[in-house]
């Protein structure tokens, strides 16, 4: 098995000038295995996607004891880089959210996503400082995609939210952050703008409003993320086949996808 330096070089090489790596989020062991079956070059992990799975709603509550486990059965079953989903570090404290990244970076992850929320940008950066200087400090590292929420969350108003992404962009760039993602930018000249003012990779968050995969690499986007999407729309297959089964007693809509599913037994060494 790779060591988690040679994964981080790997999913390094994925964000080279030129590429477009695609990440169709994971949240479990076996939607990870199968993403990696599918084709895809790393696994990215949904925060939303995985609070869920164990019982807790979005947005920071999730146990760092309950994220160490998710994590470890997903490594168990792939071979690809991981990048967790970090939401804000599980806390505001840096030295906090270092010591959990360095969990994360024992565990053999290669990335995390660590994000702005509402919060001020100086904190971003500073959790930024603490987790490079405490992965140097034990001759290690990891890529921090460093989430601005701009446009997620309507920070400014909308004439000022170019400038505003692209100030944040290069004070996180500045902190040490290895990629910005910029979620639910799709306007492609404004992308463009933030991909020439930034030198980052620039990570799109795809979403129904966003240009194509190959409109978007024209525009030097390099990462591609889908969320929380992949996790909803199994769910809502499976709540449209569960609703037909107790409401009219029907089996179709479940027997209609159900036969897609992989052969997890085989996957798994059954």
């Amino acid at each position: 098995m790779s060591t988690q330096s040679e994964r981080l070089a790997q999913f390094r090489a994925l964000h080279a000038r030129g590429r477009l790596l695609v990440l169709p989020n994971a949240w479990d062991a076996a939607s990870a295995r199968m993403v990696q079956e599918l084709g895809a070059e790393a696994i990215a992990t949904s925060s939303a996607a995985v609070a869920w799975c164990h019982g807790y709603p979005d947005g920071d509550v999730v146990p760092n004891e309950v994220a160490f486990t998710a994590v470890n059965e997903i490594q168990r079953v792939i071979a690809a880089p991981l990048s967790v989903d970090s939401e804000g570090g599980y806390s505001d404290d840096p030295q906090d959210v270092a010591s959990f990244v360095l969990k994360l970076i024992d565990l053999g992850v290669a990335g995390i996503n660590l994000e702005d929320g509402k919060s001020p940008p100086d904190l971003l950066c500073r959790k930024i400082v603490a987790i490079k200087q405490a992965a140097k400090a034990k001759g290690a590292d990891v890529f921090i995609n460093a989430r601005c929420d701009v446009y997620l969350h309507n920070l400014v108003p909308d004439d000022a939210k170019l400038a505003e992404m692209i100030r944040r962009g290069k004070l996180y760039r500045d902190a040490g952050a290895d990629g910005l993602f910029a979620p639910a930018m799709h306007d492609l000249g404004e992308i463009r703008d933030v991909v020439n003012t930034i030198d980052l990779p620039v990570n799109i968050l795809a979403m129904k409003v966003v240009p194509p995969i190959a409109d978007l690499k024209s525009a030097g986007v390099r990462r591609v993320s889908i969320g929380a999407i992949t996790a909803r729309a199994a769910y809502g297959a499976a709540q449209r086949g569960v609703t037909t089964l107790l409401k009219d007693g029907k089996y179709d809509t479940l027997f209609a996808t159900s036969g897609d599913c992989p052969n997890f037994n085989a996957l798994f060494g059954g």
